[in-house]
């Protein structure tokens, strides 16, 4: 048997954070992360919705990019003082994991984040409040996830959140709020976008469900994303849509090993999340297509999106140069040496990278499996910037 689990409800288009005013409740809880949001009257506009519908709101801001459980913890502390009925979350995916994580803890004060971090292990939620997450980036889809991502900054261990309790109620995509994404933001973020959806649609547990979101979901990003990078505000608007749809997809289909990499190379090489994808992602495809069932896949996503091909071995060739072809136009690095990243310094990282990205959740629904010595030989692929044949 398996599972397939979304908010219970979406609002989107130009304004939807206009929802506000007629949400239920009568304490709200708002967490951000970037001063822009006050600075531009979002988090003003929001307080003044929330009062039409006759709720009390507070704010907790500040999240880094990187949210800690010292953050979460303080997060928690203020909580329990103002007692919300309504957790709302704004911004990229740090402050909505934060908000996720503060969500727990709140309803659940004996919890630990070790237990939290044992998949789908959370005690059941919604005992104190309800949660809405509103996106201003289009690439996380944390909105729309199961997932939430907490660092101890004392030890360094990541905690990896993984349960449908934790999907929000209601998920907000308010199409004016990434009108004024940075370019760089635009393309990690879309790349990010494209390599959940391309990854969930050849996981090992995917389905019709989460097929549909991300079949749809790759042919909107492909026709938009280098247009919304050039400042087309139309396709900004699409983008926005589209990873939201990738999100649900992956957040029931789950990821593969583009993303592994990515997970255990970032912060160690000091790439970018959504570049780092946008790296792997060609070889990934190139290894994974060995697989019958993958490989039969992405031939179709190549015929959905218009490239051509006289043979399946042809189109999966068309589906990686297409990749290509969108890294570059959107001014990204093809490869780690081409990122900036030292040589000595990558050599020094990539086999604790391929063993531990080997052993990143992500992989366990990779199409084709493999061995920290196949990994390693992925990181040096993409260190140099070459394609495999493995």
């Amino acid at each position: 048997m398996q599972r397939f689990t979304i908010p219970r409800d979406l609002y989107f288009g130009d304004n939807a954070i206009e929802y506000l005013a007629t949400v239920k409740g009568t304490k709200a809880f708002i967490v951000y992360g970037s001063n822009r949001l006050e600075s531009d009257g979002v988090i003003g506009k929001m307080q003044d919705y929330l009062k039409q519908a006759g709720i009390e709101s507070t704010t907790f801001s500040g999240v880094e990019h990187d949210p800690s459980v010292a953050t979460v913890r303080e997060g928690v502390r203020q909580m329990n003082e103002f007692q919300p009925d309504l957790i709302i979350a704004i911004g990229g995916g740090s402050p909505i994991d934060a908000a996720k994580a503060m969500w727990i803890f709140y309803e659940h004060p004996d919890f630990t984040f070790e237990e939290a971090a044992k998949p789908f292990n959370l005690p059941a939620m919604r005992n104190k409040a309800h949660f809405i997450a509103i996106s201003t980036t289009s690439g996380t889809a944390t909105e729309v996830t199961s997932f939430s991502v907490i660092t101890d900054n004392e030890t360094g261990i990541k905690y990896p959140i993984a349960d449908y309790n934790i999907t929000p109620d209601v998920a907000i995509l308010d199409t004016t709020l990434v009108e004024k994404m940075p370019q760089k933001l635009v393309a990690n973020t879309g790349m990010d976008a494209l390599t959940h959806a391309l990854e969930a649609y050849v996981s090992t547990v995917a389905n019709p469900f989460t097929d549909a979101l991300a079949m749809r979901s790759i042919e909107m990003i492909v026709k938009n994303l280098v247009k919304s990078y050039n400042g087309d505000m139309e396709a900004r608007k699409q983008m926005h849509l589209a990873q939201n749809l990738a999100g649900m997809s992956f957040s029931n289909a789950i990821l593969g090993i583009a993303h592994s990499m990515a997970h255990k190379s970032g912060a160690i090489l000091d790439v970018p999340h959504g570049l780092a994808n946008a790296i792997y992602l060609p070889n990934t495809v190139l290894f994974n297509s060995k697989n019958a069932v993958a490989g039969s896949r992405y031939a179709e996503i190549a015929q959905r999106i218009g490239l051509n091909g006289n043979n399946e071995q042809e189109l999966i060739t068309a589906l990686v140069d297409q990749i290509k072809k969108m890294r570059s136009e959107l001014g990204m690095a093809g490869s780690l040496k081409e990122f900036g990243i030292d040589e000595e310094v990558f050599m020094s990282k990539v086999d604790n990278m391929a063993v531990t990205a080997v052993a990143d959740p992500c992989t366990s629904t990779n199409p084709r499996e493999i061995t920290p010595e196949k990994m390693k030989a992925l990181y040096i692929a993409a260190y140099n910037g070459e394609d495999i044949a493995f």
